[in-house]
């Protein structure tokens, strides 16, 4: 009898047990199917937003340039002082500044009056000492012959062999002295010692001028250079040959310039150090227009994001990126920075978190909220317009 009971209850609790897990199965169907419902109420109320295609950037691998800023003056590579080489009255100075002057060219003169004379003067000196020399040999040859036929010793012979040399010495003197008079009257043209552009006109006619005196300037334009000084730190990375792209006050688009010179030493205070580009094209361009711009010191091949569109309003820099039609924000480390050809004038981060492929919202269309739901427009061609319809009226059909 205790047996029957013992099973009927256990029977009882079975049956207990099993309604109660039928009855939890039906909670939560009913908790998961209210879940959905809300879930697909939720997605019908929520609003798509729908960017274009301008608005998304897809990550690719993208070559990266890594610049240099710089800046500084256009000199001229080739450019030189007329100076006068003698003292005196300066005479004839016609050109002005932005004249065009070639090489050989006479550019002024000093008064010569002076330089002359002294030519004519050292002139007569040589005469005079060629007659010195005319009346020691006569000596000299006269002694000879009395020295042969014995009637003066040879010591006399001797001192008139030095009067003839001495007054050998005495003409070539003479004469040196002709060549520096006449070297000083030259040096009373000046001539112009390159080709070019008178720059600077720094005396006027009828002035004294001394020695070494600044006339003109005379630049050549055809050839100018980007003078830039930069850090001790950033010139071990430059390299003769290396490109930049520089933009000049004046000048609508930028202009290629080559490294051609990079100077040994560092200024004494700054530390800085002086960088030489040659500009590929300098028409139409003027010395001491400033110019800046970048110079390519390397290249990296690398993932790459655009600099706007990295957000920082979190702790750590994310992008919002789209996945199955929604945003998911993702953190990512930030590499190197550079910029780029296919993007020009955006500058771009190296990444390594998201993969080559994704799409990522840039800055214009701002900050979404997670598993904000969004379409990419469609750039559909304009349609054509409709033909006119043809009118059957007045055919006679």
């Amino acid at each position: 009898m205790p047996m029957k009971k013992t099973l009927r209850l256990i029977l009882i609790v079975v049956a207990v047990l099993a309604v109660a897990a039928v009855a939890m199965k039906m909670i939560k169907d009913r908790k998961i199917a209210a879940a959905a419902t809300a879930l697909a109420a939720e997605n019908k109320t929520q609003a798509v937003i729908e960017l274009a295609a301008s608005d998304v950037f897809t990550v690719r691998p993208i070559e990266l340039e890594q610049g240099l800023p710089i800046s500084g003056t256009l000199k001229a590579a080739n450019s030189a002082f007329v100076k006068a080489k003698v003292a005196g009255e300066l005479q004839g100075l016609t050109v002005r500044e932005g004249e065009f002057v070639k090489a050989g060219q006479i550019i002024a003169r000093v008064d010569a009056a002076e330089y002359q004379a002294r030519v004519t003067q050292a002139q007569r000196s040589a005469d005079a000492a060629k007659a010195q020399i005319d009346i020691a040999q006569r000596s000299f040859d006269n002694n000879k012959a009395l020295v042969n036929q014995g009637f003066i010793s040879a010591t006399a012979l001797e001192t008139s062999a030095a009067s003839l040399e001495a007054a050998k010495a005495t003409h070539a003197s003479t004469l040196a002295g002709v060549e520096v008079a006449r070297k000083a009257l030259d040096d009373t043209v000046l001539k112009a010692p390159i080709t070019g552009w008178v720059s600077q006109r720094l005396t006027q006619p009828g002035e004294r001028v001394g020695i070494d005196a600044r006339v003109i300037e005379i630049i050549d334009t055809q050839k100018l250079e980007l003078e830039a000084q930069i850090s001790a730190g950033e010139s071990v990375d430059v390299r003769i040959g290396q490109i930049a792209s520089l933009s000049v006050e004046g000048r609508a688009t930028p202009i290629d310039a080559t490294v051609v010179r990079i100077n040994p030493s560092a200024i004494a205070g700054s530390r800085g150090v002086l960088v030489y580009l040659a500009l590929g094209n300098a028409s139409g361009l003027r010395q001491g227009l400033f110019a800046q711009g970048k110079l390519g010191t390397q290249r990296v091949q690398a993932l790459a994001i655009p600099v706007s569109a990295v957000r920082t309003d979190k702790p750590t820099p994310y992008v919002q990126t789209i996945q199955n039609g929604r945003i998911v924000p993702v953190s990512v480390a930030l590499g190197v920075r550079g910029e780029s050809s296919q993007f020009p004038g955006e500058v771009l981060f190296a990444i390594k978190d998201i993969a080559s492929g994704a799409m990522i919202t840039r800055a214009n269309v701002g900050v979404l909220r997670e598993n904000t739901m969004v379409k990419i427009a469609e750039n559909k061609p304009l349609a054509a317009p409709a033909s006119p319809a043809v009118s059957s009226a007045g055919t006679g059909k």
